[in-house]
């Protein structure tokens, strides 16, 4: 597998370059600081329900307007997760909140400074993200939510050719902000199970040390590319990459109909590949994914994703989904998805489904109730499906 992944490993390092709204950050998806720096989920502008928190608060958001025109931008947001599962197995139900900050400085015209810094913090004895696993499903129902503490997820710097044609990004890096995006992939804005998130094939390594950009390969064709530290803690950054030396690989080739649209209208192939870890903790592991999705008359975004893996450390070695997702008026959205795995080398199957419906009361208040249904959880006996109910909150300063 080594000398197989030398000409990946070469692409990835001169995959160099434009994704995501070139003239804003570069490298950007629904999920990463600029997508939630921009309101309505890139699309356009809402129109307001309610000006809340910014009518109790002018002098504030007149400030933060004052230092955008001077090219700083930042948020300041605040996101619950509640859940509760009728599962015969563990706690039933789940509880935790996420404090953010997290902004962009631009101080030339190509080039910009990005960071995120974030505290995640459970209510109750198992956060969401693991409330699937507790009740016997191979799942993450709640992704993102966990307990890990304060974290450093984004600190990079972006430099971008002047004709847009290709971004370099390097430094503290997520790879979920780019890697096998569509419209409805945060867990912040969208779904919240990991099957309709990230490809759940993919052992995605944890906010760590990189490189990463794209390319343009036409009008309508691009290249990204990363090398990351495949044994990243956030919540204790290092530059340890250097001396342990097992990375992450991506290479994703795809079409869209225009790069400010790559996250809404995006067919692509993405090939993967992460080191063993020195410890012996974690076997080598790769492999490869498929994603379509094509926004129709701006309203509806139908999805078909899917993905294959060799090793022991990504959730799924296969995994199937599909589903559509729906934005509204006043930036409304909805979704429902469906998914098909197998996991633990054997031919057992997991079927999970997930639907939410988002209420952007105003662009920074969201309140979005969700439903998801799991049959056959591979690993529990005697139970033959769990529901879980959940309320997402998030309010914006």
């Amino acid at each position: 597998m080594e000398i197989g992944m030398k000409p990946l490993i070469l692409s990835c390092v001169l995959a160099i370059g434009l994704v995501g709204n070139a003239a804003a950050q570069g490298l950007s998806g629904p999920s990463s600081v600029e997508g939630d720096l921009s309101p309505g989920d890139g699309l356009t502008d809402p129109q307001l329900r309610s000006d809340f928190p910014r009518n109790i608060a002018p002098g504030w958001f007149s400030w933060k307007d004052g230092l955008a025109e001077k090219g700083f931008r930042f948020n300041l947001d605040y996101l619950t997760l509640g859940q509760s599962s009728n599962a015969n197995l563990g706690e039933g139900n789940a509880a935790s909140g996420i404090f953010r900050v997290y902004g962009n400085w631009q101080p030339t015209e190509h080039g910009s400074l990005t960071f995120k810094l974030e505290h995640r913090h459970a209510y109750t004895a198992v956060a969401p993200q693991f409330l699937g696993l507790d009740g016997g499903a191979l799942a993450i129902t709640g992704t993102a939510f966990n307990d890990n503490g304060a974290m450093l997820t984004n600190l990079f710097w972006s430099q971008r050719a002047p004709d847009a044609s290709w971004t370099l990004q390097f430094g503290q890096i997520d790879v979920t902000d780019f890697l096998d995006i569509y419209g409805a992939v945060s867990p912040y804005s969208a779904f919240q199970n990991l099957a309709f998130n990230t490809n759940p094939t993919i052992n995605t390594p944890n906010p760590g040390l990189g490189l990463a950009g794209g390319v343009k390969l036409g009008e309508n064709f691009y290249a990204i590319g990363s090398i990351a530290d495949a044994n990243a803690d956030p919540t204790s950054p290092d530059l340890n990459v250097f001396s342990d030396g097992n990375l992450f690989k991506s290479l994703e080739l795809g079409y869209t109909s225009g790069l400010d649209r790559i996250y809404f209208d995006n067919i692509h192939l993405t090939l993967w590949h992460a080191d063993a870890a020195n410890d012996g903790s974690r076997a080598e592991d790769y492999g490869a994914s498929f994603s379509a999705a094509w926004f129709v008359d701006n309203k509806w975004i139908p999805f078909v994703r899917a993905g294959v893996s060799e090793g022991t450390a990504a959730l799924y070695d296969k995994s199937l989904s599909a589903g559509i997702a729906y934005y509204g008026r006043n930036t409304d959205a909805a979704g429902l998805g469906l998914n098909w795995a197998q996991a633990n080398g054997n031919d057992a199957t997991q079927f999970t489904a997930e639907a939410f419906y988002r209420f952007s009361i105003s662009p920074g208040l969201h309140i979005t109730p969700s439903i998801q249904y799991i049959s056959n959880p591979l690993l529990t006996v005697g139970q033959d499906d769990i529901f879980l109910i959940g309320l997402r909150t998030r309010i914006v300063f």
